[in-house]
């Protein structure tokens, strides 16, 4: 699919990167690092609620921690990330040799998404307790927010008016610090980056909160 994409966007639609070139193992590595992002957080996203519809013995037959449930799909998601990174580290020392010292920050980056997707998953689970259509939409959701994310193309792409769009997806900033200690070797943006680490906490006390006010009542709906 990488392939796919890179050959649609870098040679049918003529993307390019701001600051970059028309290099097609530079489209694909800067295109891989937003899709790295956005694969860890749909897959979770995804995935949250049905976590607690697919672990009904754990609500009514034993004693379980069941906020435990999103930390065991995120553990998951991360191992992919893994994956993912190691095959990026490899094109990138084929197509352009010693990766950037930068890399190194790539962990501490994503921190704010870990927050964000833990708060959006403890939500999500807990709602799909009481909503069992949830996770239709939440697929439906996930599509729209891959394209109005700066995955295929650079928000400077976009005219003026649309960008404070994709300024107000908490994703945007994320996807712009990973390919900044990736590829382009610059340090991220501290001030941005507090910025994203407050909003992920936010959003995680208050779906944890929200998963604990609801949890009394899975067993009766479930």
């Amino acid at each position: 699919m990488l392939a796919v994409y890179t050959f649609i966007f870098s040679v049918v639609f003529k993307a390019r990167w701001s600051g970059g070139t028309d290099s097609r193992s530079e489209f694909a590595l800067v295109l891989f690092a937003g899709l790295m992002v956005f694969n860890l957080f749909a897959e979770c996203f995804n995935r949250a609620p049905r976590l607690i519809l697919e672990n009904v013995n754990y609500v009514k037959k034993v004693v379980f921690p069941l906020d435990i449930l999103p930390w065991v799909a995120l553990g998951s998601a991360l191992t992919n990330l893994v994956i993912s990174f190691l095959v990026w580290l490899t094109f990138y020392a084929i197509a352009f040799g010693t990766p950037h010292l930068t890399v190194v920050l790539f962990p501490i980056v994503i921190i704010p998404l870990l927050f964000l997707i833990m708060g959006i998953s403890w939500a999500l689970a807990a709602m799909g307790v009481f909503l069992r259509d949830l996770s239709q939409l939440v697929g439906v959701i996930s599509t729209i927010l891959m394209f109005l994310s700066p995955i295929f193309y650079p928000v400077e792409a976009l005219p003026e008016e649309y960008r404070h769009w994709l300024n107000i997806n908490p994703l945007t900033p994320v996807i712009a610090q990973v390919r900044d200690v990736l590829y382009w070797g610059k340090l991220p943006s501290w001030e941005l980056y507090g910025f994203s680490l407050l909003t992920g906490t936010v959003v995680m006390v208050a779906g944890f909160a929200l998963f604990q006010k609801t949890r009394k009542g899975f067993a009766d709906v479930l």
